[in-house]
């Protein structure tokens, strides 16, 4: 099963078109290491990044992205036939994001920002001043997100950077709808109070 996941792989047309059909979720369930890796490779990239915003550094971020997976992989026979794969999937990351926060609290240990391995907008075209203002912008943006709770940045994280719906999100959270929306409008407020002042008046997250 090792060799089915690996954060190195590339997404496949032949994999988009199969993870339509419920067949390859049943395929996985029965062992089959090459169905499962069609299913990472389908969500590791969202995965990666939900967790990247949660816990503030790329390195851990595929450290826990792998373990999600690997928890997948031992409990899929106990994924619900009417369950929502992509929610199941995201309610372990939520879980493993949340035990390596818990943790490193537990140690003292301040999650800081990795400043080479941020994720940054790419574009070619961009000038090098432009390069740097983005730079600094992905930084400014994950402080601030580090700077929220729990809650309200995994709320935050779901809904603005993973475009997921309310009801998927009390799904993955186990929290109602109105305290996300409660959560999300204070996490909006607070975002913007913290990059306003990099941004100038009138910027909206």
């Amino acid at each position: 099963m090792a060799e089915a996941i690996s954060l190195r792989s590339q997404s496949s047309g032949r994999a988009e078109a199969l993870m339509n059909n419920s067949r390859i979720i049943e395929r996985a369930r029965g062992g089959d290491d090459e169905a499962f890796r069609m299913i990472f490779d389908r969500y590791s990239r969202p995965i990666i990044s939900f967790i990247y915003d949660m816990v503030g550094q790329r390195e851990l971020a595929e450290e826990l992205t792998q373990e999600t997976f690997v928890r997948a992989y031992r409990s899929l026979k106990l994924l619900r036939d009417d369950a929502k794969l992509s929610t199941w999937l995201f309610g372990i990351a939520k879980n493993v994001a949340r035990e390596s926060l818990r943790s490193r609290m537990r140690e003292n240990h301040r999650v800081e920002i990795d400043d080479d391995r941020v994720a940054m907008i790419a574009d070619n075209e961009l000038t090098p001043d432009d390069r740097l203002l983005n730079k600094e912008l992905s930084l400014v943006i994950q402080a601030a997100l580090s700077a929220l709770d729990e809650d309200k940045r995994m709320v935050f994280t779901l809904k603005i950077f993973q475009q997921r719906s309310y009801e998927e999100i009390a799904d993955i959270t186990g929290f109602s709808v109105p305290k996300l929306k409660t959560d999300l409008h204070r996490a909006r407020a607070e975002m913007r109070r913290r990059i306003e002042p990099y941004l100038g008046v009138g910027y909206e997250v």
